[in-house]
């Protein structure tokens, strides 16, 4: 069985059975009923006309109308033995007989109930992840190292949560690209590439929207993962960007990334995941990283401060305007910012020794390791105190 197959079909056959009556929780439990159901009964390898090793089941000819009746039937299962929902007995006694899927898609209606404002970044992520991404509670749960229980827990509280909200009021596009962004910055861990699925959770939403910020958030994502295998080092240790071997940069992603954002800004309708991309496509253009065009960066970035105000942003423009104008007009920039800012320390430091500061700098990278959200940051950062104090002694 195409496991594949089956994850595309599931934000679909969800708000299938939204519309038919059932609310988006049950429908979502039934859905994922289905999918288990279909993994145990179709075969490894279906073709068109192949049929479940169950006697007397639906053609496979289409897959999604199957996933509709089975998951149609699991609802009403549910539904009629939870003595809590007898008042829906009227509406349940008559099925829908089986045929062609609908061709209504709301889908994209699916990932704005999923990225709901009501719902914690955390709750959103997950609940887009099980019910667009068709993942499983165990899978996601690997994903983000906690125990499967604590997953399932936070799962059925975001369901709860949303679970009166309609399918036809329009949604929030800015907080679905926010969610799906959270989704890509994990990276990969579990038997699930995060990363990857955000990818295709972005492809799959921008063929539903047409909006500049769509296409920015999935030519930004195609630019960094194109230089994901250079990032780090056989150990496993970070490789700084202006280390990392160009020639290991996927040149396709960053063509298709590239493309894409090109079309959208000419638009003119610029967003802040269109002026991110626009910068790491400047990265992805240089040969070298000296000869990185850090002008036009910084021009960038302020863009992206005049749209988000964000104090990381400012953090992130004071690296850029280290590299164009030198080590001091970035320290200059920085110290307007707040030092508790993540980060800080590490950005403080690297400026420092650019400077030629390398005690202060050695200091700074330390104590940026102490406060590194992760272990290889911070035996990244580790290491550079250890090589500018290995310096400093000779």
């Amino acid at each position: 069985m195409d496991e594949a197959l089956l994850r595309s079909l599931t934000p679909s056959v969800i708000t299938v059975l939204v519309r038919r009556g059932a609310d988006f929780a049950a429908a979502e439990d039934a859905v994922q009923d289905a999918l288990v159901e279909a993994l145990r009964l179709w075969p490894a390898d279906p073709s068109p006309g192949s049929r479940p090793r169950s006697s007397g089941a639906e053609s496979l000819r289409d897959p999604k109308g199957w996933l509709i009746t089975v998951g149609w039937r699991k609802f009403l299962d549910a539904t009629r033995a939870d003595a809590a929902r007898r008042r829906r007995e009227d509406r349940v006694e008559e099925e829908p007989a089986p045929g062609p899927a609908p061709a209504v898609d709301d889908t994209l209606q699916l990932y704005f109930l999923c990225a709901h404002p009501s719902l914690t970044p955390a709750s959103a992520v997950a609940l887009t992840l099980r019910a667009v991404g068709g993942l499983s509670t165990h899978q996601i749960a690997e994903a983000y190292l906690v125990p499967e229980a604590t997953m399932a827990q936070r799962i059925s509280r975001a369901k709860r949560t949303v679970s009166g909200v309609r399918f036809d009021r329009p949604g929030d596009v800015a907080t679905v690209l926010r969610v799906l962004y959270l989704v890509f910055n994990e990276g990969y861990s579990g038997d699930v590439d995060l990363a990857a699925e955000a990818i295709r959770l972005t492809r799959q939403l921008a063929a539903r929207v047409d909006h500049p910020e769509v296409a920015g958030l999935l030519a930004l994502m195609l630019l960094h993962h194109a230089r994901r295998a250079a990032r780090t080092a056989p150990d496993g240790s970070l490789v700084p960007l202006a280390e990392q071997d160009r020639g290991r940069w996927d040149t396709a992603l960053i063509a298709e990334g590239v493309g894409i954002l090109q079309a959208a800004l000419a638009r003119d309708r610029l967003g802040e995941f269109q002026a991110q991309a626009a910068i790491a496509a400047l990265h992805a253009d240089a040969p070298a990283a000296e000869e990185t065009d850090w002008v036009q960066i910084v021009e960038w970035y302020d863009e992206l401060t005049r749209l988000t105000g964000s104090p990381v942003v400012r953090l992130n423009r004071a690296v850029a305007v280290g590299e164009a104008d030198g080590p001091r007009a970035g320290l200059a920039a920085l110290a307007a910012l707040d030092p508790s800012l993540p980060r800080h320390a590490a950005v403080a430091a690297y400026l420092h020794e650019r400077d030629g500061d390398l005690a202060t700098a050695a200091r700074l990278y330390a104590e940026a390791a102490h406060k590194a959200p992760d272990l290889a940051e911070r035996d990244h950062l580790t290491r550079q105190a250890a090589r500018l104090n290995a310096r400093r002694r000779r």
